[in-house]
């Protein structure tokens, strides 16, 4: 509206003379050059009557002007009384306001909202860019150490601190390796993958240890090879199970273990074979700039994150896992005090197990006395912290934490027990604590009385209590995923973002159970997306996350026996780029939009691209505002997107999109 007002007053202009400009002039006024040379009295009246038409002219555009002038003002003063109106109302806390009223001013507040938004942001709907080569293996919040051999002498425990700032975030679009190919679909994919979708050298093909074998086949790493079984996962395994008293490894659900920590997982062969006994594996290793154990188990289809023992507790809460498993996993556990140890007996639950393999533990290393120290150390300090030592076999030991917390106050020279303010359940990279957790938590059953895996998804009105959760508000929760994940499964399709006349549910076959593998559930709740999809009979698993700026239930999340952890979403997630199918938000966008000035809504989804697979899906579920805000960010990405309206009567939108396989691009 200004700027066809400001070229009609340069148009009619003063100029020095005391008339109006050449610019003013109209070409198709009467008045013509002939009156240019004439001379008339200096007060002018004589060229005011020669020049009549003119000043007709002038007088004309100078009343359109305020017309419009007027018009603008008009506009800009209902438009700033709407506003303080509808402020006033939300502001108001008299019982007389209306409903009715309250949602048209809520719904006013938010069109002005969005309009001020897009009128001053059109210019920042542009495209973003892609990132430089060098990025497509970058993990933020991690010291991205080279694989140059320069490098090699700077201190190690650079890479293994979490140290996250807003400019380690990245502000471009990762595109992956040049010859990146789509991985397989389970379960073929966790035993072959892709040679260029990892970043791996020469080095770690020949250093095979007992979990970390391959064979590389043409354009594939093989994981299913002959060298596997020499290398006895199977039969290591079934060592473990006897070695707790079990007659094999397909009873460990019936001894109470379906969650294991494996710390340092090597390529995730130990936790991919107890997959297929019903044991759920969470793989953890450091930030690696090559040869990345996490990276290569989460290309396999297996759960994996960024995380290490250093100098803060892991993101999980305590009493969560069944079994801790730590294979040449290169602890120093007897240093520090024995820290590690009493974190690692933080995360197991009453009556859970520690599994050590080291070739410290033979016999022969134990001839030396420097060894002899260490492992005396380390028997001391588990006997201080009611662990007890169940079996010795060659270079594996296996401990099993007391079931009963009276033990820390027979023992005379246990650990301290942590005090009330220092037992946090779920903390968020807080310091090593030194003292015992989760001694006085409703939470302390022995894994030998919990209710057996697949039974143990559905906790009762006992067990959900614990959790501050009502049975009716679960039962609710539960039966509303398992209407949603069917009908989420048929928007997968690219006939989504066609002009297709229905969905592709209603014409098309559905999509197949393996679609996909790794899910990530940005907001979980209660973890009953993840049940959901088990009882559709996907073939997937879940990565539950609990955002820090909501209510915690992580701890009914691994009751449940899943897993997950609890993330800041203003901070990159501890995983390496397209590592994830599908990343699922509900509810995730109303919940961070109060944390004004964190970070936005933009920083939020380019981190969900930096881990989504290429032709991976999105699906975020939020009210109809900010599903029309996502939208808009998720065409920045270069993302195919479509909103699709739900059958329910709340103000809620499903927001549906596919990241493209850019391969044009990555080869320029």
């Amino acid at each position: 509206m200004s700027r066809p007002l400001y070229r009609g007053f340069s148009g009619g202009g003063r100029s020095s003379n005391g008339g109006y400009s050449a610019g003013g002039i109209d070409p198709c006024d009467p008045v013509d050059d002939s009156y240019k040379g004439k001379d008339f009295p200096e007060n002018g009246f004589g060229h005011e009557l020669s020049n009549l038409a003119g000043m007709r002219k002038l007088r004309k555009d100078f009343a359109i002007f305020l017309l419009k002038l007027g018009i603008a003002v008009i506009t800009l003063i209902a438009l700033v009384s709407s506003l303080s109106w509808a402020i006033s109302i939300s502001s108001s806390s008299k019982g007389t306001t209306y409903h009715g009223y309250r949602r048209l001013q809520e719904q006013l507040i938010a069109d002005l909202l969005n309009f001020g938004e897009l009128s001053l942001g059109i210019s920042k709907l542009k495209e973003v860019e892609f990132c430089a080569p060098e990025f497509e293996n970058y993990v933020p919040c991690y010291y991205n150490i080279s694989e140059s051999a320069d490098l090699m002498d700077i201190d190690m425990n650079l890479q293994h601190e979490r140290l996250c700032s807003r400019d380690s975030a990245v502000g471009c679009l990762i595109l992956p390796p040049r010859n990146y190919r789509i991985p397989l679909r389970w379960p073929s994919g966790k035993d072959f993958i892709w040679k260029e979708n990892v970043k791996i050298t020469g080095q770690e093909f020949s250093s095979g240890s007992l979990t970390k074998r391959m064979m590389v086949e043409e354009e594939q790493i093989s994981f299913r090879s002959d060298s596997l079984m020499v290398d006895g996962v199977e039969d290591y395994s079934h060592q473990i199970a006897e070695m707790i008293g079990l007659r094999n490894e397909s009873n460990f659900n019936e001894a109470g273990v379906r969650t294991v920590l494996d710390i340092g997982c090597g390529f995730g062969s130990f936790g991919t074979y107890l997959f297929s006994r019903q044991v759920l594996t969470m793989c953890i290793a450091d930030y690696e700039g090559s040869g990345s154990q996490v990276q290569l188990t989460l290309e396999r289809g297996m759960p994996a994150m960024i995380s290490s023992f250093t100098k803060t507790q892991l993101p999980y809460p305590y009493l969560s896992f069944d079994m801790i498993h730590c294979a040449r996993c290169e602890i120093q556990w007897d240093k520090n005090d024995g820290i590690f140890l009493v974190e690692v007996d933080r995360l197991l639950r009453p009556g859970g197990y520690f599994v050590w393999t080291s070739p410290l533990n033979t016999h022969r290393m134990l001839r030396e006395k420097e060894n002899q120290k260490k492992w005396s150390s380390i028997k001391d300090f588990t006997e201080s912290i009611c662990w007890e030592l169940l079996s010795q076999q060659e270079e594996t030991v296996v401990w099993k934490k007391a079931s009963n917390r009276k033990c820390y106050s027979l023992k005379k020279k246990s650990s301290q027990v942590c005090s009330r303010n220092h037992d946090m359940e779920s903390p968020y990279y807080q310091p090593l604590n030194p003292c015992i957790a989760g001694t006085r938590s409703q939470r302390w059953v022995p894994i030998e009385y919990h209710t057996p895996w697949p039974l143990q998804a559905r906790p009762n009105s006992t067990e959900l209590s614990v959790h501050g959760v009502r049975l009716e508000d679960f039962t609710e929760d539960s039966s509303n995923w398992n209407s949603a994940v069917g009908n989420y499964w048929s928007l997968l399709s690219p006939l989504i973002f066609s002009d297709h006349p229905k969905r592709p549910g209603d014409e098309e076959p559905q999509p197949p159970f393996n679609m996909l593998r790794n899910v990530l559930d940005m907001n979980a709740k209660f973890g009953g997306f993840n049940a959901a999809l088990l009882d559709a009979g996907k073939s997937v698993w879940v990565m539950n996350v609990v955002p820090t700026s909501g209510p915690n239930y992580l701890p009914l999340i691994f009751d449940r026996g899943f897993i997950g952890l609890q993330h800041d979403w203003c901070e990159a997630f501890p995983t390496y780029p397209r590592t994830y199918d599908m990343v699922h938000a509900e509810g995730l966008l109303s919940l961070e939009r109060h944390r004004k000035g964190k970070c936005s809504l933009l920083d939020i989804f380019l981190e969900v691209d930096r881990i989504l697979r290429p032709e991976g899906w999105v699906i975020v579920r939020d009210t109809a505002s900010l599903i029309e805000s996502a939208r808009l960010v998720a065409t920045k990405l270069k993302w195919d997107a479509r909103i699709v309206e739900l059958d329910t009567s709340t103000d809620e939108k499903l927001l549906v999109c596919q990241k493209p396989f850019f391969k044009k691009q990555q080869q320029q």
